[in-house]
């Protein structure tokens, strides 16, 4: 009994430093890639900018972004989330483009752990993002529209402007993973979040079906106000997002494991 239970207490000990080995050499390629640590640092500056410089160039002016404050808050996001896309692409999508996954599976051989380093550190590094860029949005905007501050919303709005960099970032991780090409991952997702998904939004035909694309719901969930041609609420709208995250990222996991590379 004794000896088993000292093997299985090794064998945990050894699995615990090979996840913390393989957490340890992405951090390590994450900050020393120039391409890499760049793109949430763009996005925490445009998604504060926008935001900051619209409100104090409009103010109270525009009812637009008064009329919901949420939407002036997290104005900025609209442009952050795109330097975030492209964090998530690379941080995957550029290992594939290069040839260089099998290096990265030379050193962590399964690729469940490798896969799931990339996306806790990922999902990391977007927290941070959501965090500072929310509290950033939030003091930029209400400096020049302090009624914003003011609203049984508030809470949830930015608990979901924080919640929202992570979700994008495992997305976006997920289908890379399953696509396996840089380029194909990038031309897919930054048209779809900025073209395709406004877009089939502004079509009667389809609106009804686009609210429930992930990105739809989840900005539906920094909204103060309800919007009657949702069809559902705004909690809701961020757990629709986290659905598609999660397939995401387990349909990458499929594809990494079944595919050669």
């Amino acid at each position: 009994m004794t000896t088993a239970t000292t093997t299985a207490t090794r064998a945990a000990t050894a699995t615990t430093a090979t996840v913390r080995n393989a957490l340890r050499a992405e951090r390590i390629k994450l900050t020393t890639l120039r391409s890499l640590w760049i793109t949430p640092l763009t996005a925490l500056l445009l998604t504060v900018g926008f935001t900051t410089a619209v409100a104090a160039a409009v103010g109270t002016a525009d009812e637009t972004l008064t009329a919901d404050p949420g939407l002036g808050i997290h104005y900025g996001l609209n442009f952050g989330q795109a330097a975030l896309v492209c964090f998530a692409v690379l941080l995957l999508g550029q290992e594939f483009s290069t040839r260089m996954i099998g290096a990265s599976l030379t050193a962590v051989p399964r690729r469940g752990r490798l896969y799931g380093a990339k996306l806790a550190l990922g999902a990391a590094f977007a927290l941070a993002v959501g965090l500072l860029g929310t509290a950033g949005s939030f003091a930029g905007y209400t400096a020049f529209v302090p009624d914003a501050g003011d609203h049984p919303a508030v809470v949830r709005s930015v608990t979901a402007g924080v919640l929202y960099p992570v979700l994008l970032v495992v997305l976006c991780l997920g289908l890379t993973a399953a696509l396996r090409n840089l380029t194909a991952a990038m031309g897919l997702l930054l048209p779809g979040v900025f073209l395709l998904s406004p877009l089939l939004s502004g079509v009667p035909g389809v609106r009804r079906a686009a609210q429930f694309l992930p990105d739809r719901a989840g900005q539906y969930a920094l909204r103060y106000t309800d919007d009657p041609q949702v069809a559902y609420g705004h909690w809701t709208g961020l757990l629709i997002m986290a659905v598609w995250a999660g397939a995401a990222a387990y349909g990458g996991l499929l594809r990494l494991r079944r595919q050669a590379i």
